[in-house]
């Protein structure tokens, strides 16, 4: 088997075609809102809908259609959404909401001596709303493919 097989290999191409079709999205929708381009977004995290959950759950979708739900290699992957989407929308998001009062305190004036070179990131998580549709598309495109 050759490094190029992973090309072939729909257990990798589906999930990450996706993850990027909806970092896309999300670049779009930024530059109608904001009126800027923003190439940063596609690497970036949060916003909705989440491209962690969508690819997870494409994922475990694909696997579980294909090897079987009562598969091993199904429960690995769905165990691994499961992380993923508590962690997206419960552990990054209260992170970045730390960050943003973190940014908040830096800034008052007269509270703090604090000099920084860059803000830290606020949009890190995802509301369950956000993680509930990534997961919903995650789903839909790993039936459907």
């Amino acid at each position: 088997m050759s490094f190029l097989s992973i090309f072939s290999n729909k257990y990798i191409y589906i999930p990450v075609i996706l993850w990027f079709l909806i970092q896309c999205y999300k670049i779009v929708c930024d530059l109608i809102t904001t009126k800027k381009f923003n190439f940063r977004r596609i690497l970036g995290a949060g916003g909705m809908p989440s491209s962690h959950s969508a690819v997870v759950c494409s994922l475990a979708t694909l696997v579980g259609r294909n090897e079987g739900f009562g598969s091993p290699m199904f429960a690995i992957t769905f165990v691994l959404a499961v992380v993923v989407m508590y962690d997206a929308a419960g552990i990054r998001r209260a992170a970045g909401k730390q960050a943003k009062m973190l940014n908040k305190i830096v800034n008052t004036p007269g509270l703090t001596n604090v000099e920084i070179q860059e803000r830290l990131v606020e949009v890190l998580g995802h509301t369950p709303f956000q993680v509930f549709i990534g997961a919903l598309i995650g789903v839909i495109v790993g039936g459907l493919l």
